[in-house]
């Protein structure tokens, strides 16, 4: 770990929601347990109007963490520096109690693609992602915690399981990690791998924060069995039992309910944060 570590994450140890603008004044009036909320950097990075009046009053009643999905931290070619100094400025405007970003990538060239694609883990690649690291945490002053993707192939290149990338990135940059422990459940489902052996391989000290989140269940072209992360549908049992035993390990963290496709009304999604406020207790 480098001396010069920036600063880490301040989140409580407690359930927090990806804030949806149609929750707002029920969210602000009767949030149950939730504690701090998420929010999608790309959506605040105007100049003002309704967004920003609802964050500042977000920022009033809870603990906030900002959530890129743009950076394309895992891309070949140069971060976006125009969208740097937006993150930048949105950052310094808040100061959030966290700032998280994908491994992925989704730019090439002057193209932008709306999804977050994988990536190889070879040294090549441990290189170029941990630049892009640095560059982030240094323009915006902050530590910034990585998630762990959800997966679907794997690369035959790759010469580092997920678990031992991730663990020299933190090594290489002092960032924190994000594990989305949904993610690691379908990422075991999809390539035949033990969600638990994968949580026991990860580097739990360094976890800033936890995400659970719904799948739909699709099947390949070959007719097998295909998770997919779709953000679209209640947690369910066995991504709460996988919750249970990575907490077992960590400890408290800070615990994300997401629902980001076919957001229900606010009493459903304060019921998921309920739910993940007992798996704390």
């Amino acid at each position: 770990m480098r001396d010069d570590a920036p600063p880490i994450n301040t989140l409580p140890n407690a359930p927090g929601v990806g804030f949806k603008a149609q929750h707002f004044e029920a969210l602000m009036a009767d949030p149950g347990t939730v504690r701090w909320v998420e929010v999608h950097a790309e959506n605040f990075m105007g100049d003002g109007g309704r967004p920003l009046a609802q964050l500042a009053a977000l920022q009033e009643k809870f603990a906030l963490s900002v959530h890129g999905v743009g950076l394309s931290i895992g891309g070949e070619g140069p971060l976006d520096a125009d969208h740097l100094a937006r993150l930048k400025r949105l950052c310094d405007r808040v100061q959030p109690a966290s700032f998280s970003e994908h491994l992925a990538w989704s730019t090439h060239g002057a193209e932008y693609l709306n999804d977050l694609l994988p990536l190889p883990y070879t040294d090549q690649t441990l290189v170029r992602v941990a630049a892009h690291i640095d560059e982030v945490q240094q323009a915006i002053g902050r530590q910034m915690l990585l998630e762990n993707p959800s997966s679907y192939l794997a690369f035959d290149e790759s010469t580092l399981s997920e678990t031992e990338f991730l663990a020299e990135l933190v090594q290489r940059t002092s960032c924190g990690l994000l594990l989305d422990v949904n993610n690691v459940f379908i990422s075991a489902n999809n390539l035949g791998l033990s969600a638990q052996a994968y949580i026991d391989a990860f580097p739990t000290e360094h976890v800033g924060e936890i995400h659970v989140g719904g799948h739909d269940a699709d099947t390949d072209d070959h007719g097998a069995p295909l998770l997919i992360d779709s953000h679209g549908k209640p947690v369910v049992d066995p991504v709460w039992d996988l919750l249970s035993y990575t907490l077992a390990q960590t400890g408290p963290k800070p615990v994300l309910v997401e629902w980001d496709n076919d957001v229900p009304d606010w009493p459903v999604l304060r019921a998921e944060a309920e739910r993940a406020a007992l798996v704390l207790t």
